[in-house]
């Protein structure tokens, strides 16, 4: 992220005052109903700092992919009882995010009362960015906030366009992720370790090419490590991995070298001949998988050597589990990996940051997401800050504040 003054939700004047908050609201259904209320948690604060400090909130979110059509079972009604629960105060609905049943919705709000308008998605302006549709969402408020960074990396007429139209802020979910993101990579305490796992290097290309330049240490995991592997001359059987990626794998590892950063592969494997369940597994060495084997998990010696890495950082950013973790027992290396991170956490040895999809997943089954430093929740759009990519949502934010619209 570049850096630049971003305006912040506490310097806004909002009593009395329409203020539309884009919130992260696609949160996992089931049967109809929310199934983790993570993300509706997370806005609480900004929501609540609002309507105590005398604001008509107006909740801006979408919901799944239902590509600029009405679609009632990608709606977001089934988030008013628990977002209203939560809150401990009654939740408005209106059917329309922009239109006459929004306007007529906004428009019978009274100091402290909160508003969700429907799916932005249900238009195709949303996704397209479209002025005019962006302009619509404006009208309906006097101030706007982001609290939405899994948002941010999609320049869409909620995330960015509204933006530009009225006095722009960042709420305090966004803050905090800001905070802890460019704390732990653009100003971190050293050595600042990465641990990077996943399936495929295809995906984090780009990734990899950033962290070698950011780093002390990088540590890679996971099927993606196969990669490396079989680029250094080892024969990774039937592994997933990608022989097309193979020049890239050394030209990242040409990098790191360049960089000062060293890069960590695998001492050790756990090999299986099939993947599933409780299947036969045996640990071996580099040169002893056979060719009807897969790498499904890291060694013993592996995650010692982790462990060592760890145990002399002071900054950790974590992206990807290390194996199969989804079956047992190829979670072992993943879980004993990010319980020692814990621990150092606890210890207030280490600040550990951590964010990604699957990556979040993987530390819930290690129990381990509430003792980290910071998990984002944020998938794509941490990734492309670790990319070190700009972020519309959050490049927006600065331009107003610069220009001073966002005062």
């Amino acid at each position: 992220m570049n850096e630049g003054k971003i305006a912040r939700l506490e310097e806004a004047q909002v009593s009395g005052k329409r203020v539309l908050v884009r919130v992260d609201f696609n949160v996992p259904m089931a049967e109809g109903r929310v199934s983790d209320d993570t993300r509706l948690k997370s806005a609480l604060p900004t929501i609540q700092w609002l309507t105590s400090h005398g604001a008509r909130v107006i909740l801006l979110a979408h919901f799944g992919r239902p590509k600029g059509k009405v679609d009632t079972s990608q709606s977001l009604k089934p988030v008013i009882a628990p977002l209203s629960e939560l809150l401990g105060t009654p939740v408005r609905f209106s059917s329309e995010c922009v239109g006459k049943v929004s306007d007529k919705a906004v428009s019978e709000l009274n100091d402290g009362d909160v508003l969700l308008l429907e799916n932005t998605r249900f238009h195709t302006g949303e996704e397209a960015n479209d002025p005019e549709f962006a302009g619509q969402l404006a009208a309906l408020g006097d101030l706007y906030v982001n609290d939405a960074f899994s948002a941010a990396h999609r320049a869409h007429a909620s995330t960015e366009g509204v933006a530009r139209l009225l006095p722009a802020f960042a709420g305090l979910a966004l803050q905090r992720e800001m905070d802890h993101v460019k704390a732990a990579l653009e100003n971190p305490e050293r050595p600042l370790l990465a641990v990077v796992g996943g399936a495929k290097v295809s995906t984090k290309i780009d990734l990899l090419l950033n962290l070698v330049t950011k780093v002390n240490r990088l540590f890679v995991g996971g099927a993606m490590a196969n990669t490396f592997l079989a680029a250094n001359g080892v024969d990774v059987g039937k592994s997933l991995h990608e022989p097309d990626l193979l020049g890239t794998a050394r030209d990242i590892m040409a990098a790191a070298e360049k960089s000062g950063c060293q890069l960590l592969l695998p001492e050790d494997v756990v090999v299986a001949r099939e993947l599933k369940a409780k299947a036969a597994r045996r640990v071996a060495g580099l040169d002893e998988i056979a060719r009807d084997e897969m790498i499904l998990d890291c060694g013993p010696a592996t995650i010692d050597a982790l462990a060592d890495s760890i145990e002399s950082a002071k900054t950790l950013v974590w992206n990807g589990p290390l194996g199969a973790f989804e079956m047992v027992p190829f979670d072992t290396g993943t879980i004993e990996a990010a319980r020692f991170v814990a621990q150092r956490v606890r210890d207030r040895k280490l600040v550990a940051v951590a964010g990604g999809g699957d990556t979040v997943s993987a530390l819930n089954h290690a129990g381990v997401a509430g003792d980290f430093t910071f998990v984002s929740t944020a998938g794509g759009a941490f990734l492309e800050w670790l990319e070190g990519k700009s972020l519309p949502g959050i490049e927006v934010l600065r331009q107003t504040a610069q220009s001073g619209s966002g005062q």
